[in-house]
């Protein structure tokens, strides 16, 4: 796992979940309020996501096997999908029921002093993990802006703590204004309001959160920037003149499997076009570390095959006789 982001991150959202978790639950036994009940389920289920992100980091760690010769770097992304399902269930449609149901039966919130300073230190505590969510991103972040990080990111980790934490300091926001409203207007169907306005927030994050997990459960390419120093760092100009095709696909958020068929000279030894794909390797992993399984396909480039249509790398999905570009080759400035 990004191990130093990405689990500081979780352990300061679960320390800040589990504490608010038990603040809500006393809350709501002392004022009868469903927007804590809410709240108190939501810190829970928030509470045993970061458990499950915690568990898929460290089944991911597990040595490969002849029965997974490539790994369990998918763990990570198993786990991160099965939030989005606890957040869809035990938060979002848990809150939208109970909000339901107070509309539908209303009743004046006691004690309102006990929701309103749970609610209170709630919002200093969730600050706080965002805080420290926000701080980790920045670190692996760049230059992206936060809607392309939490698309991008191959490493599911950050953008649910940092998505689920947003939608608690907003869930909580809507609470105390929902417990607000109930206690200035002497009506209880406001605290329901608020109750069903958290449960529509947890399930569009839910949502979200499912969707971006699912295109990486299915299988994401190298980002751009990545293909181009991997096809700059295999060709060298003299033995392999040129990248063919190339396919990359992420077995993990940190492995990353390349499979390239790569144009060598007609006249070139066996033995000097093994020792160029050994080297070209090299490259490889030197310009782009998380490149660690690499498969290389040594091919003659036919400029004559190219114009008939022959093209075993044609991307999937593609129209028949579709012609393959000409090999890649750096330019001076190496790209």
């Amino acid at each position: 796992m990004s191990a130093s982001g990405g689990t500081k991150a979780i352990v300061a959202a679960l320390g800040a979940n589990l504490a608010i978790a038990v603040a809500k639950f006393v809350a709501f036994l002392f004022s009868g309020s469903s927007s804590m009940l809410a709240e108190s389920v939501h810190s829970v289920a928030d509470s045993g996501n970061q458990g499950l992100l915690l568990l898929g980091g460290k089944k991911a760690r597990r040595e490969a096997t002849p029965q997974h010769p490539f790994g369990y770097g998918r763990e990570r992304y198993i786990y991160a999908f099965l939030v989005s399902i606890v957040l869809f269930s035990v938060g979002g449609m848990f809150a939208v029921y109970e909000g339901y149901e107070k509309i539908k039966h209303p009743h004046e919130i006691e004690a309102w002093y006990w929701p309103v300073g749970v609610l209170v230190f709630a919002i200093i505590a969730e600050g706080f993990s965002f805080r420290t969510a926000i701080k980790e991103s920045n670190q692996t972040r760049g230059a992206l802006s936060w809607r392309e990080f939490i698309r991008r990111a191959k490493a599911p980790e950050l953008p649910v703590v940092l998505l689920e934490d947003l939608g608690a300091l907003i869930g909580l926001v809507l609470a105390l204004a929902g417990v607000g409203l109930a206690l200035a207007t002497g009506d209880g169907v406001w605290d329901g309001i608020g109750t069903l306005c958290i449960g529509t927030l947890l399930i569009i994050i839910a949502i979200v959160l499912a969707s971006e997990t699912k295109s990486l459960l299915l299988g994401e390419a190298a980002g751009a920037d990545q293909v181009e120093k991997i096809k700059a760092a295999a060709v060298d100009g003299d033995t392999v003149t040129g990248v063919i095709h190339m396919r990359t696909l992420h077995l993990g958020p940190e492995e990353l499997l390349v499979a390239a068929k790569i144009a060598v000279q007609h006249d070139n030894t066996a033995t000097e076009v093994a020792d160029a794909i050994n080297a070209a390797e090299s490259r490889i992993r030197a310009a782009v570390p998380i490149a660690r399984v690499i498969y290389l396909e040594p091919d003659i480039y036919s400029e004559a095959a190219a114009a008939a249509g022959i093209n075993p790398g044609k991307a999937p999905g593609g129209a028949p006789g579709d012609t393959p570009k000409a090999p890649d080759t750096p330019t001076e400035s190496g790209h």
